[in-house]
């Protein structure tokens, strides 16, 4: 039995796909697409909606971003544990954490550009430019089959390459008279991803399976982001981005971390029991320590408020061994087949929207009111939603994935 305190590597028996994880990842990437697609609709639930700037509260689509960076922690010692298994050491590690993060934080910033573009300036809407970085991302970042010849495939990721180069140099941004050249700006839902993935990852390298450091980690992050809060972070420390010094984006993907390393100690005991107990012991604490920090800042995603990070650490905690029991336990994983492809080509997911919105703005397509209106609208976002995931699996058979 191998120590909690020193794990240089992994057994590859203990080195596998856990089916709770896969699937709550598809589930949160549907509801992302979904609750992303309610701009287009109207009369519809407020509490389905982002909650406004300065309101103490919480909608549905505030849950689901940080639902996703707890699967991602949640997935790092499993994927770490895999490559090590591979033969990876820790620097090659490092270097594969330091390229995802580059490639999330250039899709990210591509993105983001496009929600302040100047279509007359630019030569193209925001619709059309997500849809051509969409297309360069997947030049440059698809798996390419082996018998692809070599030559072929830099070629394509070059093009890939040019073709953001070329929107970057003529990409203009504002309104008429103050126009303003491609730049960072908020990072995007990738980017923010990108830098909480980066210290994350390079967190649970160095960790080496030791939970005492993971948790030492996370209670850093989460008492940062407390601080942030409190406006207690000292000045010249915001030089670094946001979205590491804030501390909350980082300690939500932490969490995940901590309880996916908490999830191999038991199950390599055959525990589930005891682990089931000692999660739900994990989450109400974080509820209880959501509803004190509450007091002083408030329950916002927008702020990225202390509350918001242990709320949602708690509600996807929850939703994690709700899922376990159902789909690694009584084997009914199956009931999600529909939706399985967005747990495995999740980023696939997040870009085909911009594709399908491309589409039915260069076919010119309108839907008829009742359709974008109360429930029969929401049965199209999520129609919607499954559509992309259906045509993501679909890029899959035909040798398109994208794997950083």
């Amino acid at each position: 039995m191998e120590k909690v305190e020193a794990r240089p590597a992994a057994p590859l028996d203990i080195v596998t796909r856990v089916g709770a994880i896969d699937l709550l990842r598809a589930l949160t990437m549907v509801l992302m697409i979904f609750v992303n697609d309610l701009w287009s609709l109207k009369d519809i639930p407020a509490w389905l909606e982002h909650v406004g700037r300065g309101v103490d509260g919480i909608g549905l689509a505030d849950v689901v971003f940080p639902a996703f960076l707890f699967i991602v922690g949640m997935s790092l010692p499993f994927a770490i544990d895999s490559r090590r298994a591979k033969g990876d050491n820790d620097l090659q590690l490092v270097w594969h954490v330091i390229g995802r993060s580059i490639a999330l934080l250039v899709m990210g910033v591509f993105l983001v550009n496009g929600e302040t573009i100047n279509a007359g300036a630019t030569g193209m809407g925001a619709v059309i430019w997500d849809a051509v970085c969409c297309v360069a991302f997947i030049l440059i970042w698809n798996a390419y089959p082996k018998t692809m010849p070599i030559w072929l495939q830099r070629s394509l990721k070059a093009l890939g390459v040019l073709i953001l180069l070329v929107l970057a140099f003529i990409f203009r941004g504002g309104e008429d008279g103050q126009l303003v050249r491609f730049a960072p700006q908020w990072w995007g839902i990738l980017g923010l991803i990108g830098w909480a993935y980066l210290v994350s990852a390079l967190v649970t390298v160095f960790a080496r399976g030791r939970l005492f450091v993971l948790v030492t980690a996370w209670v850093a992050f989460s008492l940062l982001s407390l601080a942030w809060a409190a406006k207690l972070v000292p000045a010249p420390l915001h030089i670094i981005p946001e979205p590491i010094i804030d501390g909350t984006m980082t300690a939500l993907t932490l969490g995940g971390v901590v309880m996916a390393r908490l999830f191999q100690i038991f199950q390599n005991k055959k525990e589930n029991l005891r682990m089931t107990l000692v999660f739900t012991v994990i989450a109400a604490l974080l509820i209880c320590l959501s509803l004190y920090t509450r007091q002083f800042w408030g329950l916002s995603k927008l702020a990225a408020t202390p509350a918001w990070l242990f709320l949602c650490s708690a509600f996807t905690l929850i939703a994690f061994m709700a899922l376990y029991w159902l789909s690694d336990i009584a084997q009914k994983g199956h009931w999600f087949k529909p939706v399985r492809p967005a747990g495995t080509d999740t980023l696939l997911c997040y870009l085909m929207p911009a594709f399908l919105y491309a589409a039915i703005d260069l076919l010119h397509i309108e839907l008829p009111d009742p359709l974008l209106t109360g429930g029969m609208g929401l049965v199209k976002s999520l129609l919607f939603a499954l559509i992309c995931v259906w045509i993501a699996g679909g890029l899959r058979k035909v040798g398109i994935r994208l794997k950083l």
